[in-house]
């Protein structure tokens, strides 16, 4: 009973250790991160993955018209801005974008992941075996790298960081880094 017990309180002071620290006052920049939109094709299916297999909270989803009064079909543009979070309503925002009018050409990501000019989304989450295997059942999900431990140099150069790292891409094909801290960050 005490090991288990102790093996569940190194978890949760892993996933402490896991949360940012606000910045000091003093090292405060005047800039935020606030939102990465992705503009994607089937917002439907973007939030199977985003909501239900990461577990975001959307926080904010409308249909944008313009102009603002018309229907659908009399719009000259027409598009639904959804946005979702982890434990921030501010930084770390995705937002997802669809657009229905004018209707936009598709970009093939296929085969993109980590070459120049693409991006990588990471996410660290608290139990990587059971979102990884919720995210991976997404349709249109492209799996990159199981999870495997990776060591990484500490922010410090004093140690490493441990991690388990796993990679995939979203159904739209954006680079998604899967990862569960297994050290602290220093």
């Amino acid at each position: 009973m005490k090991m288990q017990f102790a093996a569940a309180l190194t978890l949760i002071l892993a996933a402490v250790a896991a949360r940012a620290d606000t910045v000091p006052d003093d090292e405060r920049v005047p800039i935020d991160l606030r939102r990465t939109t992705l503009v994607v094709q089937d917002i439907e299916r973007s939030l199977e993955f985003y909501r239900d297999a990461l577990g975001m909270v959307v926080i904010y989803d409308n249909l944008i018209l313009t102009p603002r009064d018309a229907t659908v079909e009399e719009a000259e543009r027409a598009l639904r801005l959804l946005m979702l979070r982890a434990n921030d309503d501010y930084i770390g925002v995705v937002g997802l974008l669809q657009y229905f009018k004018p209707a936009k050409e598709r970009i093939d990501l296929a085969g993109t992941s980590f070459m120049e000019g693409t991006a990588v989304l990471l996410f660290n989450v608290e139990d990587l075996a059971s979102t990884f295997e919720r995210a991976r059942n997404v349709e249109g999900v492209v799996v990159l790298d199981e999870p495997m431990p990776v060591s990484y140099p500490s922010y410090d150069g004093e140690g490493v960081i441990e991690v388990i790292v796993s990679t995939l891409q979203d159904p739209d094909g954006f680079t998604i880094e899967l990862n569960q801290l297994q050290s602290e960050l220093r």
